[in-house]
């Protein structure tokens, strides 16, 4: 049954504040695995380029076996990179996400970041510009 109040206890806010701060964590992580991505096909291209200068140069052979050996191989058992970010996303990182979700919106009613908006209304200065409290997070 979902919380209604309009401002939950404050252990719940802090369990919450948890809970979306690992999710975060996960987010972060998440970026790294794009980063993995990335740099992996753009340096599966760049030894197209060094198979180029190889055989240029006159080692055929080597350039051979980049080609053969190296260039397009999988990073893990039957998978590129692209197979390993729908993994996770499709898996782990969207059970993250729903369950972060769902519990955000049964106790705080949908605002994630609670926590941090409690934090701001501790520390602004009332009344200043730049200092305005905006929008409730959510």
């Amino acid at each position: 049954m979902p919380d209604s109040s309009p401002e939950p206890d404050e252990a719940t806010v802090d369990a919450v504040g948890k809970l979306v701060f690992a999710l975060e964590t996960v987010e972060q992580a998440r970026g790294h695995l794009y980063a993995f991505h990335h740099l992996t096909g753009t340096a599966d291209f760049a030894l197209g380029e060094a198979v180029e200068g190889l055989r240029k140069a006159g080692h055929a052979d080597w350039a051979e076996r980049i080609e053969t050996e190296l260039i397009g191989l999988n990073v893990l058992p039957d998978r590129w990179t692209f197979q390993v970010i729908e993994e996770y996303d499709q898996g782990y990182y969207a059970a993250y996400r729903d369950m972060t979700r769902g519990v955000a919106e049964d106790l705080t009613g949908g605002r994630f970041h609670l926590h941090e908006e409690r934090i701001k209304r501790s520390r602004r200065t009332e009344g200043r510009p730049g200092h305005e409290m905006g929008r409730p997070s959510g």
